[in-house]
């Protein structure tokens, strides 16, 4: 008895192991596996719900909820979010929704939060997040010109500028395993990405271009993209130093607008306007 007992705790051992390595096999070869340097804990995946994610193949919904992480992780590392007067922050994210809408890529949702900070200064991670710091609503003369940055920022994001960059970082450095990357590691990555490293030259053009096409989409004037960069070009505030190459930029968005100019998008030219409804801040 004791002997029949003991096999048939064996053979369900056997059971159980053998049904967690087809659920594992079955992953691997649905999810295509890259090949990797990094060693991947399956126990710890499996028991300890470690979310993997595949670049490659990332799905809205994924990116979406990559950037809802790491928005929580910014804060934790101390960005923070103007919220003292809500007829601001529900001025910016009307201009925001309003070029989402527009955008090449308004299948997601977008989400618009002011940072306070009096660096002139804004940015995007993944899934439809932008940030627009205190000190650049200041800078800018009138909506228009808001508008335009935020178009780029939101250029960024129909670019997938982020996620691009992600996967650059985790090949390079070795860190993409056989079922993808973790959750974890690429909201560090995102977190740096934001804060501290700068986007490549060829990002920063296509997101103007994006940005400026979209503004005339949403009727906004396409010159205050232009104008607001004309106004910071002669210094050396932060959007430019991680943003570079001002001048040239500033050409190649004068060129389209006399190329290509959007004919009736004239709206956000108002600076009293503007300032009266940024006077709180």
């Amino acid at each position: 008895m004791n002997y029949l007992k003991h096999s048939l705790q064996q053979l369900g051992k056997r059971w159980l192991y053998g049904t967690i390595a087809v659920i594992i096999a079955t992953g691997l070869v649905v999810t295509t596996p890259q090949p990797s340097k990094a060693d991947i804990n399956l126990f710890d995946l499996i028991f300890n719900g470690i979310q993997y994610i595949q670049l490659s193949n990332l799905s809205d919904e994924q990116e979406v909820d990559l950037g809802r992480q790491t928005d929580r992780a910014l804060k934790r590392q101390g960005v923070r979010i103007y919220n003292r007067n809500s007829e601001v922050v529900n001025y910016v994210n009307e201009i925001g929704q309003r070029l989402a809408a527009t955008s090449d890529r308004a299948d997601i949702p977008y989400t618009f939060q002011i940072v306070q900070d009096d660096s002139i200064n804004a940015f995007a991670t993944s899934g439809g997040f932008v940030y627009i710091h205190t000190g650049l609503i200041r800078a800018a003369d009138t909506e228009a010109e808001l508008a335009g940055v935020m178009a780029h920022e939101i250029g960024h994001i129909v670019g997938r500028h982020s996620v691009n960059r992600m996967r650059e970082i985790t090949l390079a450095n070795g860190i993409v395993g056989a079922l993808g990357v973790s959750q974890d590691d690429l909201v560090n990555i995102g977190v740096q990405l934001a804060l501290f490293l700068p986007n490549s030259r060829t990002a920063e053009y296509e997101a103007d271009a994006l940005g400026y096409f979209n503004m005339g989409r949403a009727n906004y004037d396409q010159r205050g993209l232009i104008t607001f960069m004309e106004n910071l070009s002669g210094g050396t505030p932060e959007f430019f130093s991680t943003h570079p190459d001002p001048d040239n930029r500033v050409n190649r968005l004068r060129e389209m607008y006399n190329e290509s100019r959007q004919e009736g998008a004239t709206y956000g030219n108002n600076p009293e306007a503007y300032r009266s409804r940024m006077s709180s801040l």
